[in-house]
């Protein structure tokens, strides 16, 4: 049975300007400066450049008569404004048409002075188009082009061939109509394996490095050696197991070497050598921090962010109208909701950027003063446990809101360039009862690697007795899980012929 009936409900919920401010706390400084101008382009109300329309303070002066002036001429000048403004408004201009022209709301307002804040990237081809401009030299029919095209296409950014033959023969039949057989691609797909840069159209790691050690020239005794373990030996090779090698074709310890050598020039992703003219990412910092004195300086990274001001046309043409609502027709009233509705997401975002600006200072300077012996020192082993409950604790903020301040974020410091996040570790406890970060633990483990010998590296079973040692009770597993972590391989995999 169906019925009406009224309910009340008690709910929570995030307002829009909750939800800008949330997401403005992940954007880093280096993608910041595109939302701004995203928002500049989106609201014709919001520009950019410092606000210099605010009132200008003047110095106390005791004569009346200069006081009285001033203020009359400033309303009268305010008054001057407005009905310019009025004059000048035309509400066809933003009714009758759907969208508002984009020369209406360009702003010539630069100067030769202006800061230039954009950055410039180089543009090159893709390896796919590379690869096509090789392919237009070579004597093809259309139908070997078409086909050799529908292979490039399916090499990806690193010069790898992700489709295999049979796949690709079912793709020709369906996608194109053309029929075809193993032989025809694989001949085809040789031919691509021929052009710039070597190993490129490989379908695996393997014949990748073999393409490329047997176009190097001259034929060396260590290039046959490299070519021989790579076709026969290649999984002895990967796992490091030379004395197989040795043994089965009777290599000495300096051929192998100098075999390994040569493969070690070798280019495990050909494809990126076509991508190093297309631009490159740099790491933005969003906070500098200096020294002087003894004392640490914070700073906010705002190079990226420019000053934002309200529109002053879309301020007098909102007061024009609001003064003649009385008088105003229907579209003359939603003409002035659109005014208003633009203005207030305007002033949203620019508190918004305030806020943003404002919240990173805050949990930063946290940070500093609970890490104050490592930023000053730049030693690790300063470095305290460190988890975001405490700093939330610390700014009087959600932990939440400390995880979205710490994501994608950078600090420049005189020791070097880290994120925010690398600063947060949990704790462990020595054998003494001090609480230690297992950042330190990390960093006592990566020396203890890089110090060993590679001939015969420590096992993991080694390390852990070697941290036992110095005050860490820490289990073997959990060494192992330290080094994935630092990304350093097993020991078999570190040996070295030395």
């Amino acid at each position: 049975m169906l019925k009406q009936r009224l309910q009340q409900k008690l709910m929570q919920k995030l307002s829009p300007q909750q939800i800008q401010l949330m997401k403005l706390l992940q954007v880093p400084a280096l993608l910041l400066d595109q939302r701004i101008k995203q928002e500049i382009e989106e609201n014709p109300a919001l520009e950019e450049g410092e606000d210099l329309y605010e009132e200008a303070e003047y110095q106390d002066n005791n004569d009346d008569d200069y006081d009285s002036a001033m203020e009359t001429g400033k309303e009268a000048g305010e008054e001057e404004a407005a009905q310019q403004a009025e004059d000048e408004f035309d509400f066809d201009d933003y009714i009758d048409d759907e969208e508002i022209p984009d020369y209406k709301l360009h702003a010539n307002n630069t100067s030769a002075d202006d800061e230039n804040r954009e950055m410039p990237f180089v543009a090159g081809p893709s390896p796919q188009e590379a690869l096509h401009a090789q392919l237009g030299l070579r004597d093809l029919n259309e139908r070997e082009y078409l086909i050799a095209s529908h292979i490039i296409g399916n090499i990806d950014d690193s010069g790898y061939l992700q489709r295999d033959i049979h796949s690709l023969i079912d793709d020709l039949a369906f996608n194109q109509n053309i029929q075809t057989d193993f032989s025809e691609v694989l001949d085809l797909l040789r031919l691509i394996q021929e052009f710039d840069p070597p190993g490129v159209g490989a379908r695996d790691l393997q014949e990748c490095l073999l393409l490329q050690v047997r176009r190097k020239a001259p034929k060396t005794k260590a290039i046959e050696h490299a070519t021989l373990i790579l076709g026969k030996n290649f999984n002895d090779f990967t796992r490091k197991h030379y004395d197989k090698i040795k043994k089965k074709h009777s290599l000495t310890d300096e051929d192998l070497k100098a075999a390994i050598d040569e493969i070690l020039k070798l280019n495990p992703k050909p494809g990126s050598a076509l991508m190093e003219g297309r631009g490159a990412q740099y790491v933005v910092p969003d906070f500098i921090l200096s020294h002087n004195d003894g004392e640490l300086e914070l700073a906010l990274n705002s190079h990226n962010t420019p000053d934002l001001r309200i529109n002053r046309t879309y301020s007098e043409m909102f007061r024009a109208m609001a003064e003649s609502k009385g008088k105003a027709d229907k579209r003359q009233k939603d003409a002035l909701s659109f005014v208003k509705q633009k203005l207030d997401s305007a002033k949203w975002f620019i508190d918004a950027i305030k806020q943003r600006q404002n919240t990173l200072m805050v949990t930063m300077q946290a940070i500093l003063e609970f890490q104050r012996e490592y930023f000053l020192t730049g030693d690790e082993t300063k470095l305290k446990p460190m988890i975001l409950k405490d700093i939330a604790d610390m700014v009087q903020l959600d932990i939440s809101t400390i995880s979205r301040v710490a994501n994608s974020k950078y600090v420049q410091t005189p020791f070097g360039t880290f994120l925010l996040k690398e600063f947060f570790s949990e704790s462990l406890q020595t054998d003494k009862g001090e609480e230690v970060s297992t950042r330190e633990v990390k960093k006592i483990l990566q020396d203890c690697i890089d110090a060993e010998d590679k001939k015969k590296p420590l096992t993991d079973d080694q390390l852990a007795a070697i941290l036992k040692d110095k005050g860490y009770n820490i289990a073997r597993r959990t060494v192992a899980k330290y080094r994935e972590q630092l990304d350093i391989p097993v020991a078999r995999l570190r040996k070295e012929l030395v």
